[in-house]
């Protein structure tokens, strides 16, 4: 009986302690997401409990009963979203003044209210979770966002995701814990939705162009020492370069805009026959003719196909595309010029004005260009795929 007696007396004292929060709410963090997709859009999704903002319940309480706003936070609880969401419309303006979505060139980005989603009423003890939906816009130069929460509302945890709907790519960033008034760290945006400053994406560009003709285009140096052998006077051989790069920035620009496609197992063959013809001409043409200029400019419409595929796999940017297409041509150009230069300073400079600069410059090293680019002419010919 005593043994009883006792039991009953701890339990008493436990229900008595404890009243006061088995009949309360635990005051839990609101959880924020942001999508931003590539084209600056910004959707926050913030899941909160809109009773505890209205009553400035946050993260200073464990439960609800320890605020001085209880009783309103219980009225508020019992209401049907209808009503709720009336009430919160009083509040909208406060919120968002309160809230800052900020860029890392410290711009704030305007939020607006799309949608308030509050679930029936329910069981009033257990916490009632809305979601208040945002939208907004940011620059896609700026590399970061940063979120703040004020303490009234309570703790927050953030995320961000990057999206872009094209590519099927997205990125999540990690859960930050945010209170006190503590502002998040900087959000990332450069995984995927950033946009390169402008200089930047010249840089890459030209760099991709030039790569691809030095060291990784041997079958363009080959073309291009082709024209070279021929001649080293250096306004013919301008000539000649200049309607290649015209061409193939045509062609090139129609291809990567969709409006010419050709398959590689046409294409490259084809840019070997064009190598291999340059330097079969070397051999048995006596003198350079108005015709080959004609003949270049179509071997560089070819070639240009060939440099979309370079491109396609590197990517375009849609908010640059005719910066990032000018500047892989210049990147293209310069390394022709740099084959130019360096053949000129090692041949043509000491040897071009020889008489027998043909018989032992010209001809066997354009007929090894001519053996090479037939080699690659079979190599690259899929029978098969021509009947697919």
């Amino acid at each position: 009986m005593r043994l009883f007696s006792a039991l009953k007396s701890i339990t008493l004292i436990l229900l008595l302690f404890f009243s006061n929060y088995a009949f309360a709410d635990v005051v839990k963090p609101a959880l924020v997401e942001f999508t931003v997709d590539q084209k600056g859009q910004v959707k926050v999704e913030i899941r909160a409990s809109i009773e505890a903002l209205l009553t400035e319940i946050d993260g200073r309480y464990k439960n609800t009963k320890d605020s001085p706003n209880a009783d309103k936070y219980d009225h508020f609880r019992k209401m049907q979203p209808e009503d709720l969401s009336k009430a919160f419309t009083l509040f909208k303006t406060k919120f968002l003044k309160s809230i800052k979505l900020s860029d890392n060139k410290q711009q704030t980005i305007p939020l607006t209210i799309t949608q308030v989603k509050i679930p029936e009423a329910g069981y009033t003890k257990v916490p009632r979770i809305s979601v208040i939906n945002l939208s907004g816009k940011v620059d896609l130069y700026a590399n970061s966002l940063t979120w703040f929460y004020p303490m009234s509302f309570g703790d927050n945890a953030v995320r961000l995701r990057q999206v872009d709907k094209v590519k099927q790519k997205y990125h999540w960033s990690e859960w930050q814990w945010l209170k006190n008034n503590q502002s998040s760290e900087p959000l990332s945006l450069t995984e995927i939705v950033a946009r390169k400053p402008l200089y930047k994406t010249v840089l890459n560009y030209i760099v991709l162009g030039f790569e691809h003709i030095l060291p990784k285009g041997v079958d363009h140096i080959l073309f291009i020492l082709g024209l070279f052998l021929f001649s080293t006077a250096l306004k013919p051989l301008l000539w000649q370069i200049t309607m290649f790069t015209v061409a193939h920035t045509i062609t090139l620009g129609l291809a990567m805009n969709g409006i010419i496609n050709l398959p590689a197992f046409i294409v490259e063959p084809l840019i070997a026959l064009s190598i291999a013809y340059i330097g079969i001409e070397n051999i048995f043409a006596k003198r350079l003719n108005n015709s080959r200029l004609a003949l270049v400019f179509g071997f560089g419409l070819l070639h240009g196909l060939g440099f979309a595929s370079v491109l396609s796999d590197f990517g375009m940017p849609d908010y640059a595309f005719g910066t990032a297409l000018i500047s892989f041509n210049i990147g293209v150009e310069l390394g022709q010029l740099t084959i130019i230069l360096s053949a000129f300073l090692l041949v043509g400079l000491g040897f071009g004005k020889k008489t027998w600069y043909k018989t032992r410059i010209t001809f066997p090293l354009s007929l090894m260009i001519s053996i090479i680019a037939l080699y690659w002419f079979v190599e690259r010919l899929e029978i098969s795929a021509l009947f697919a």
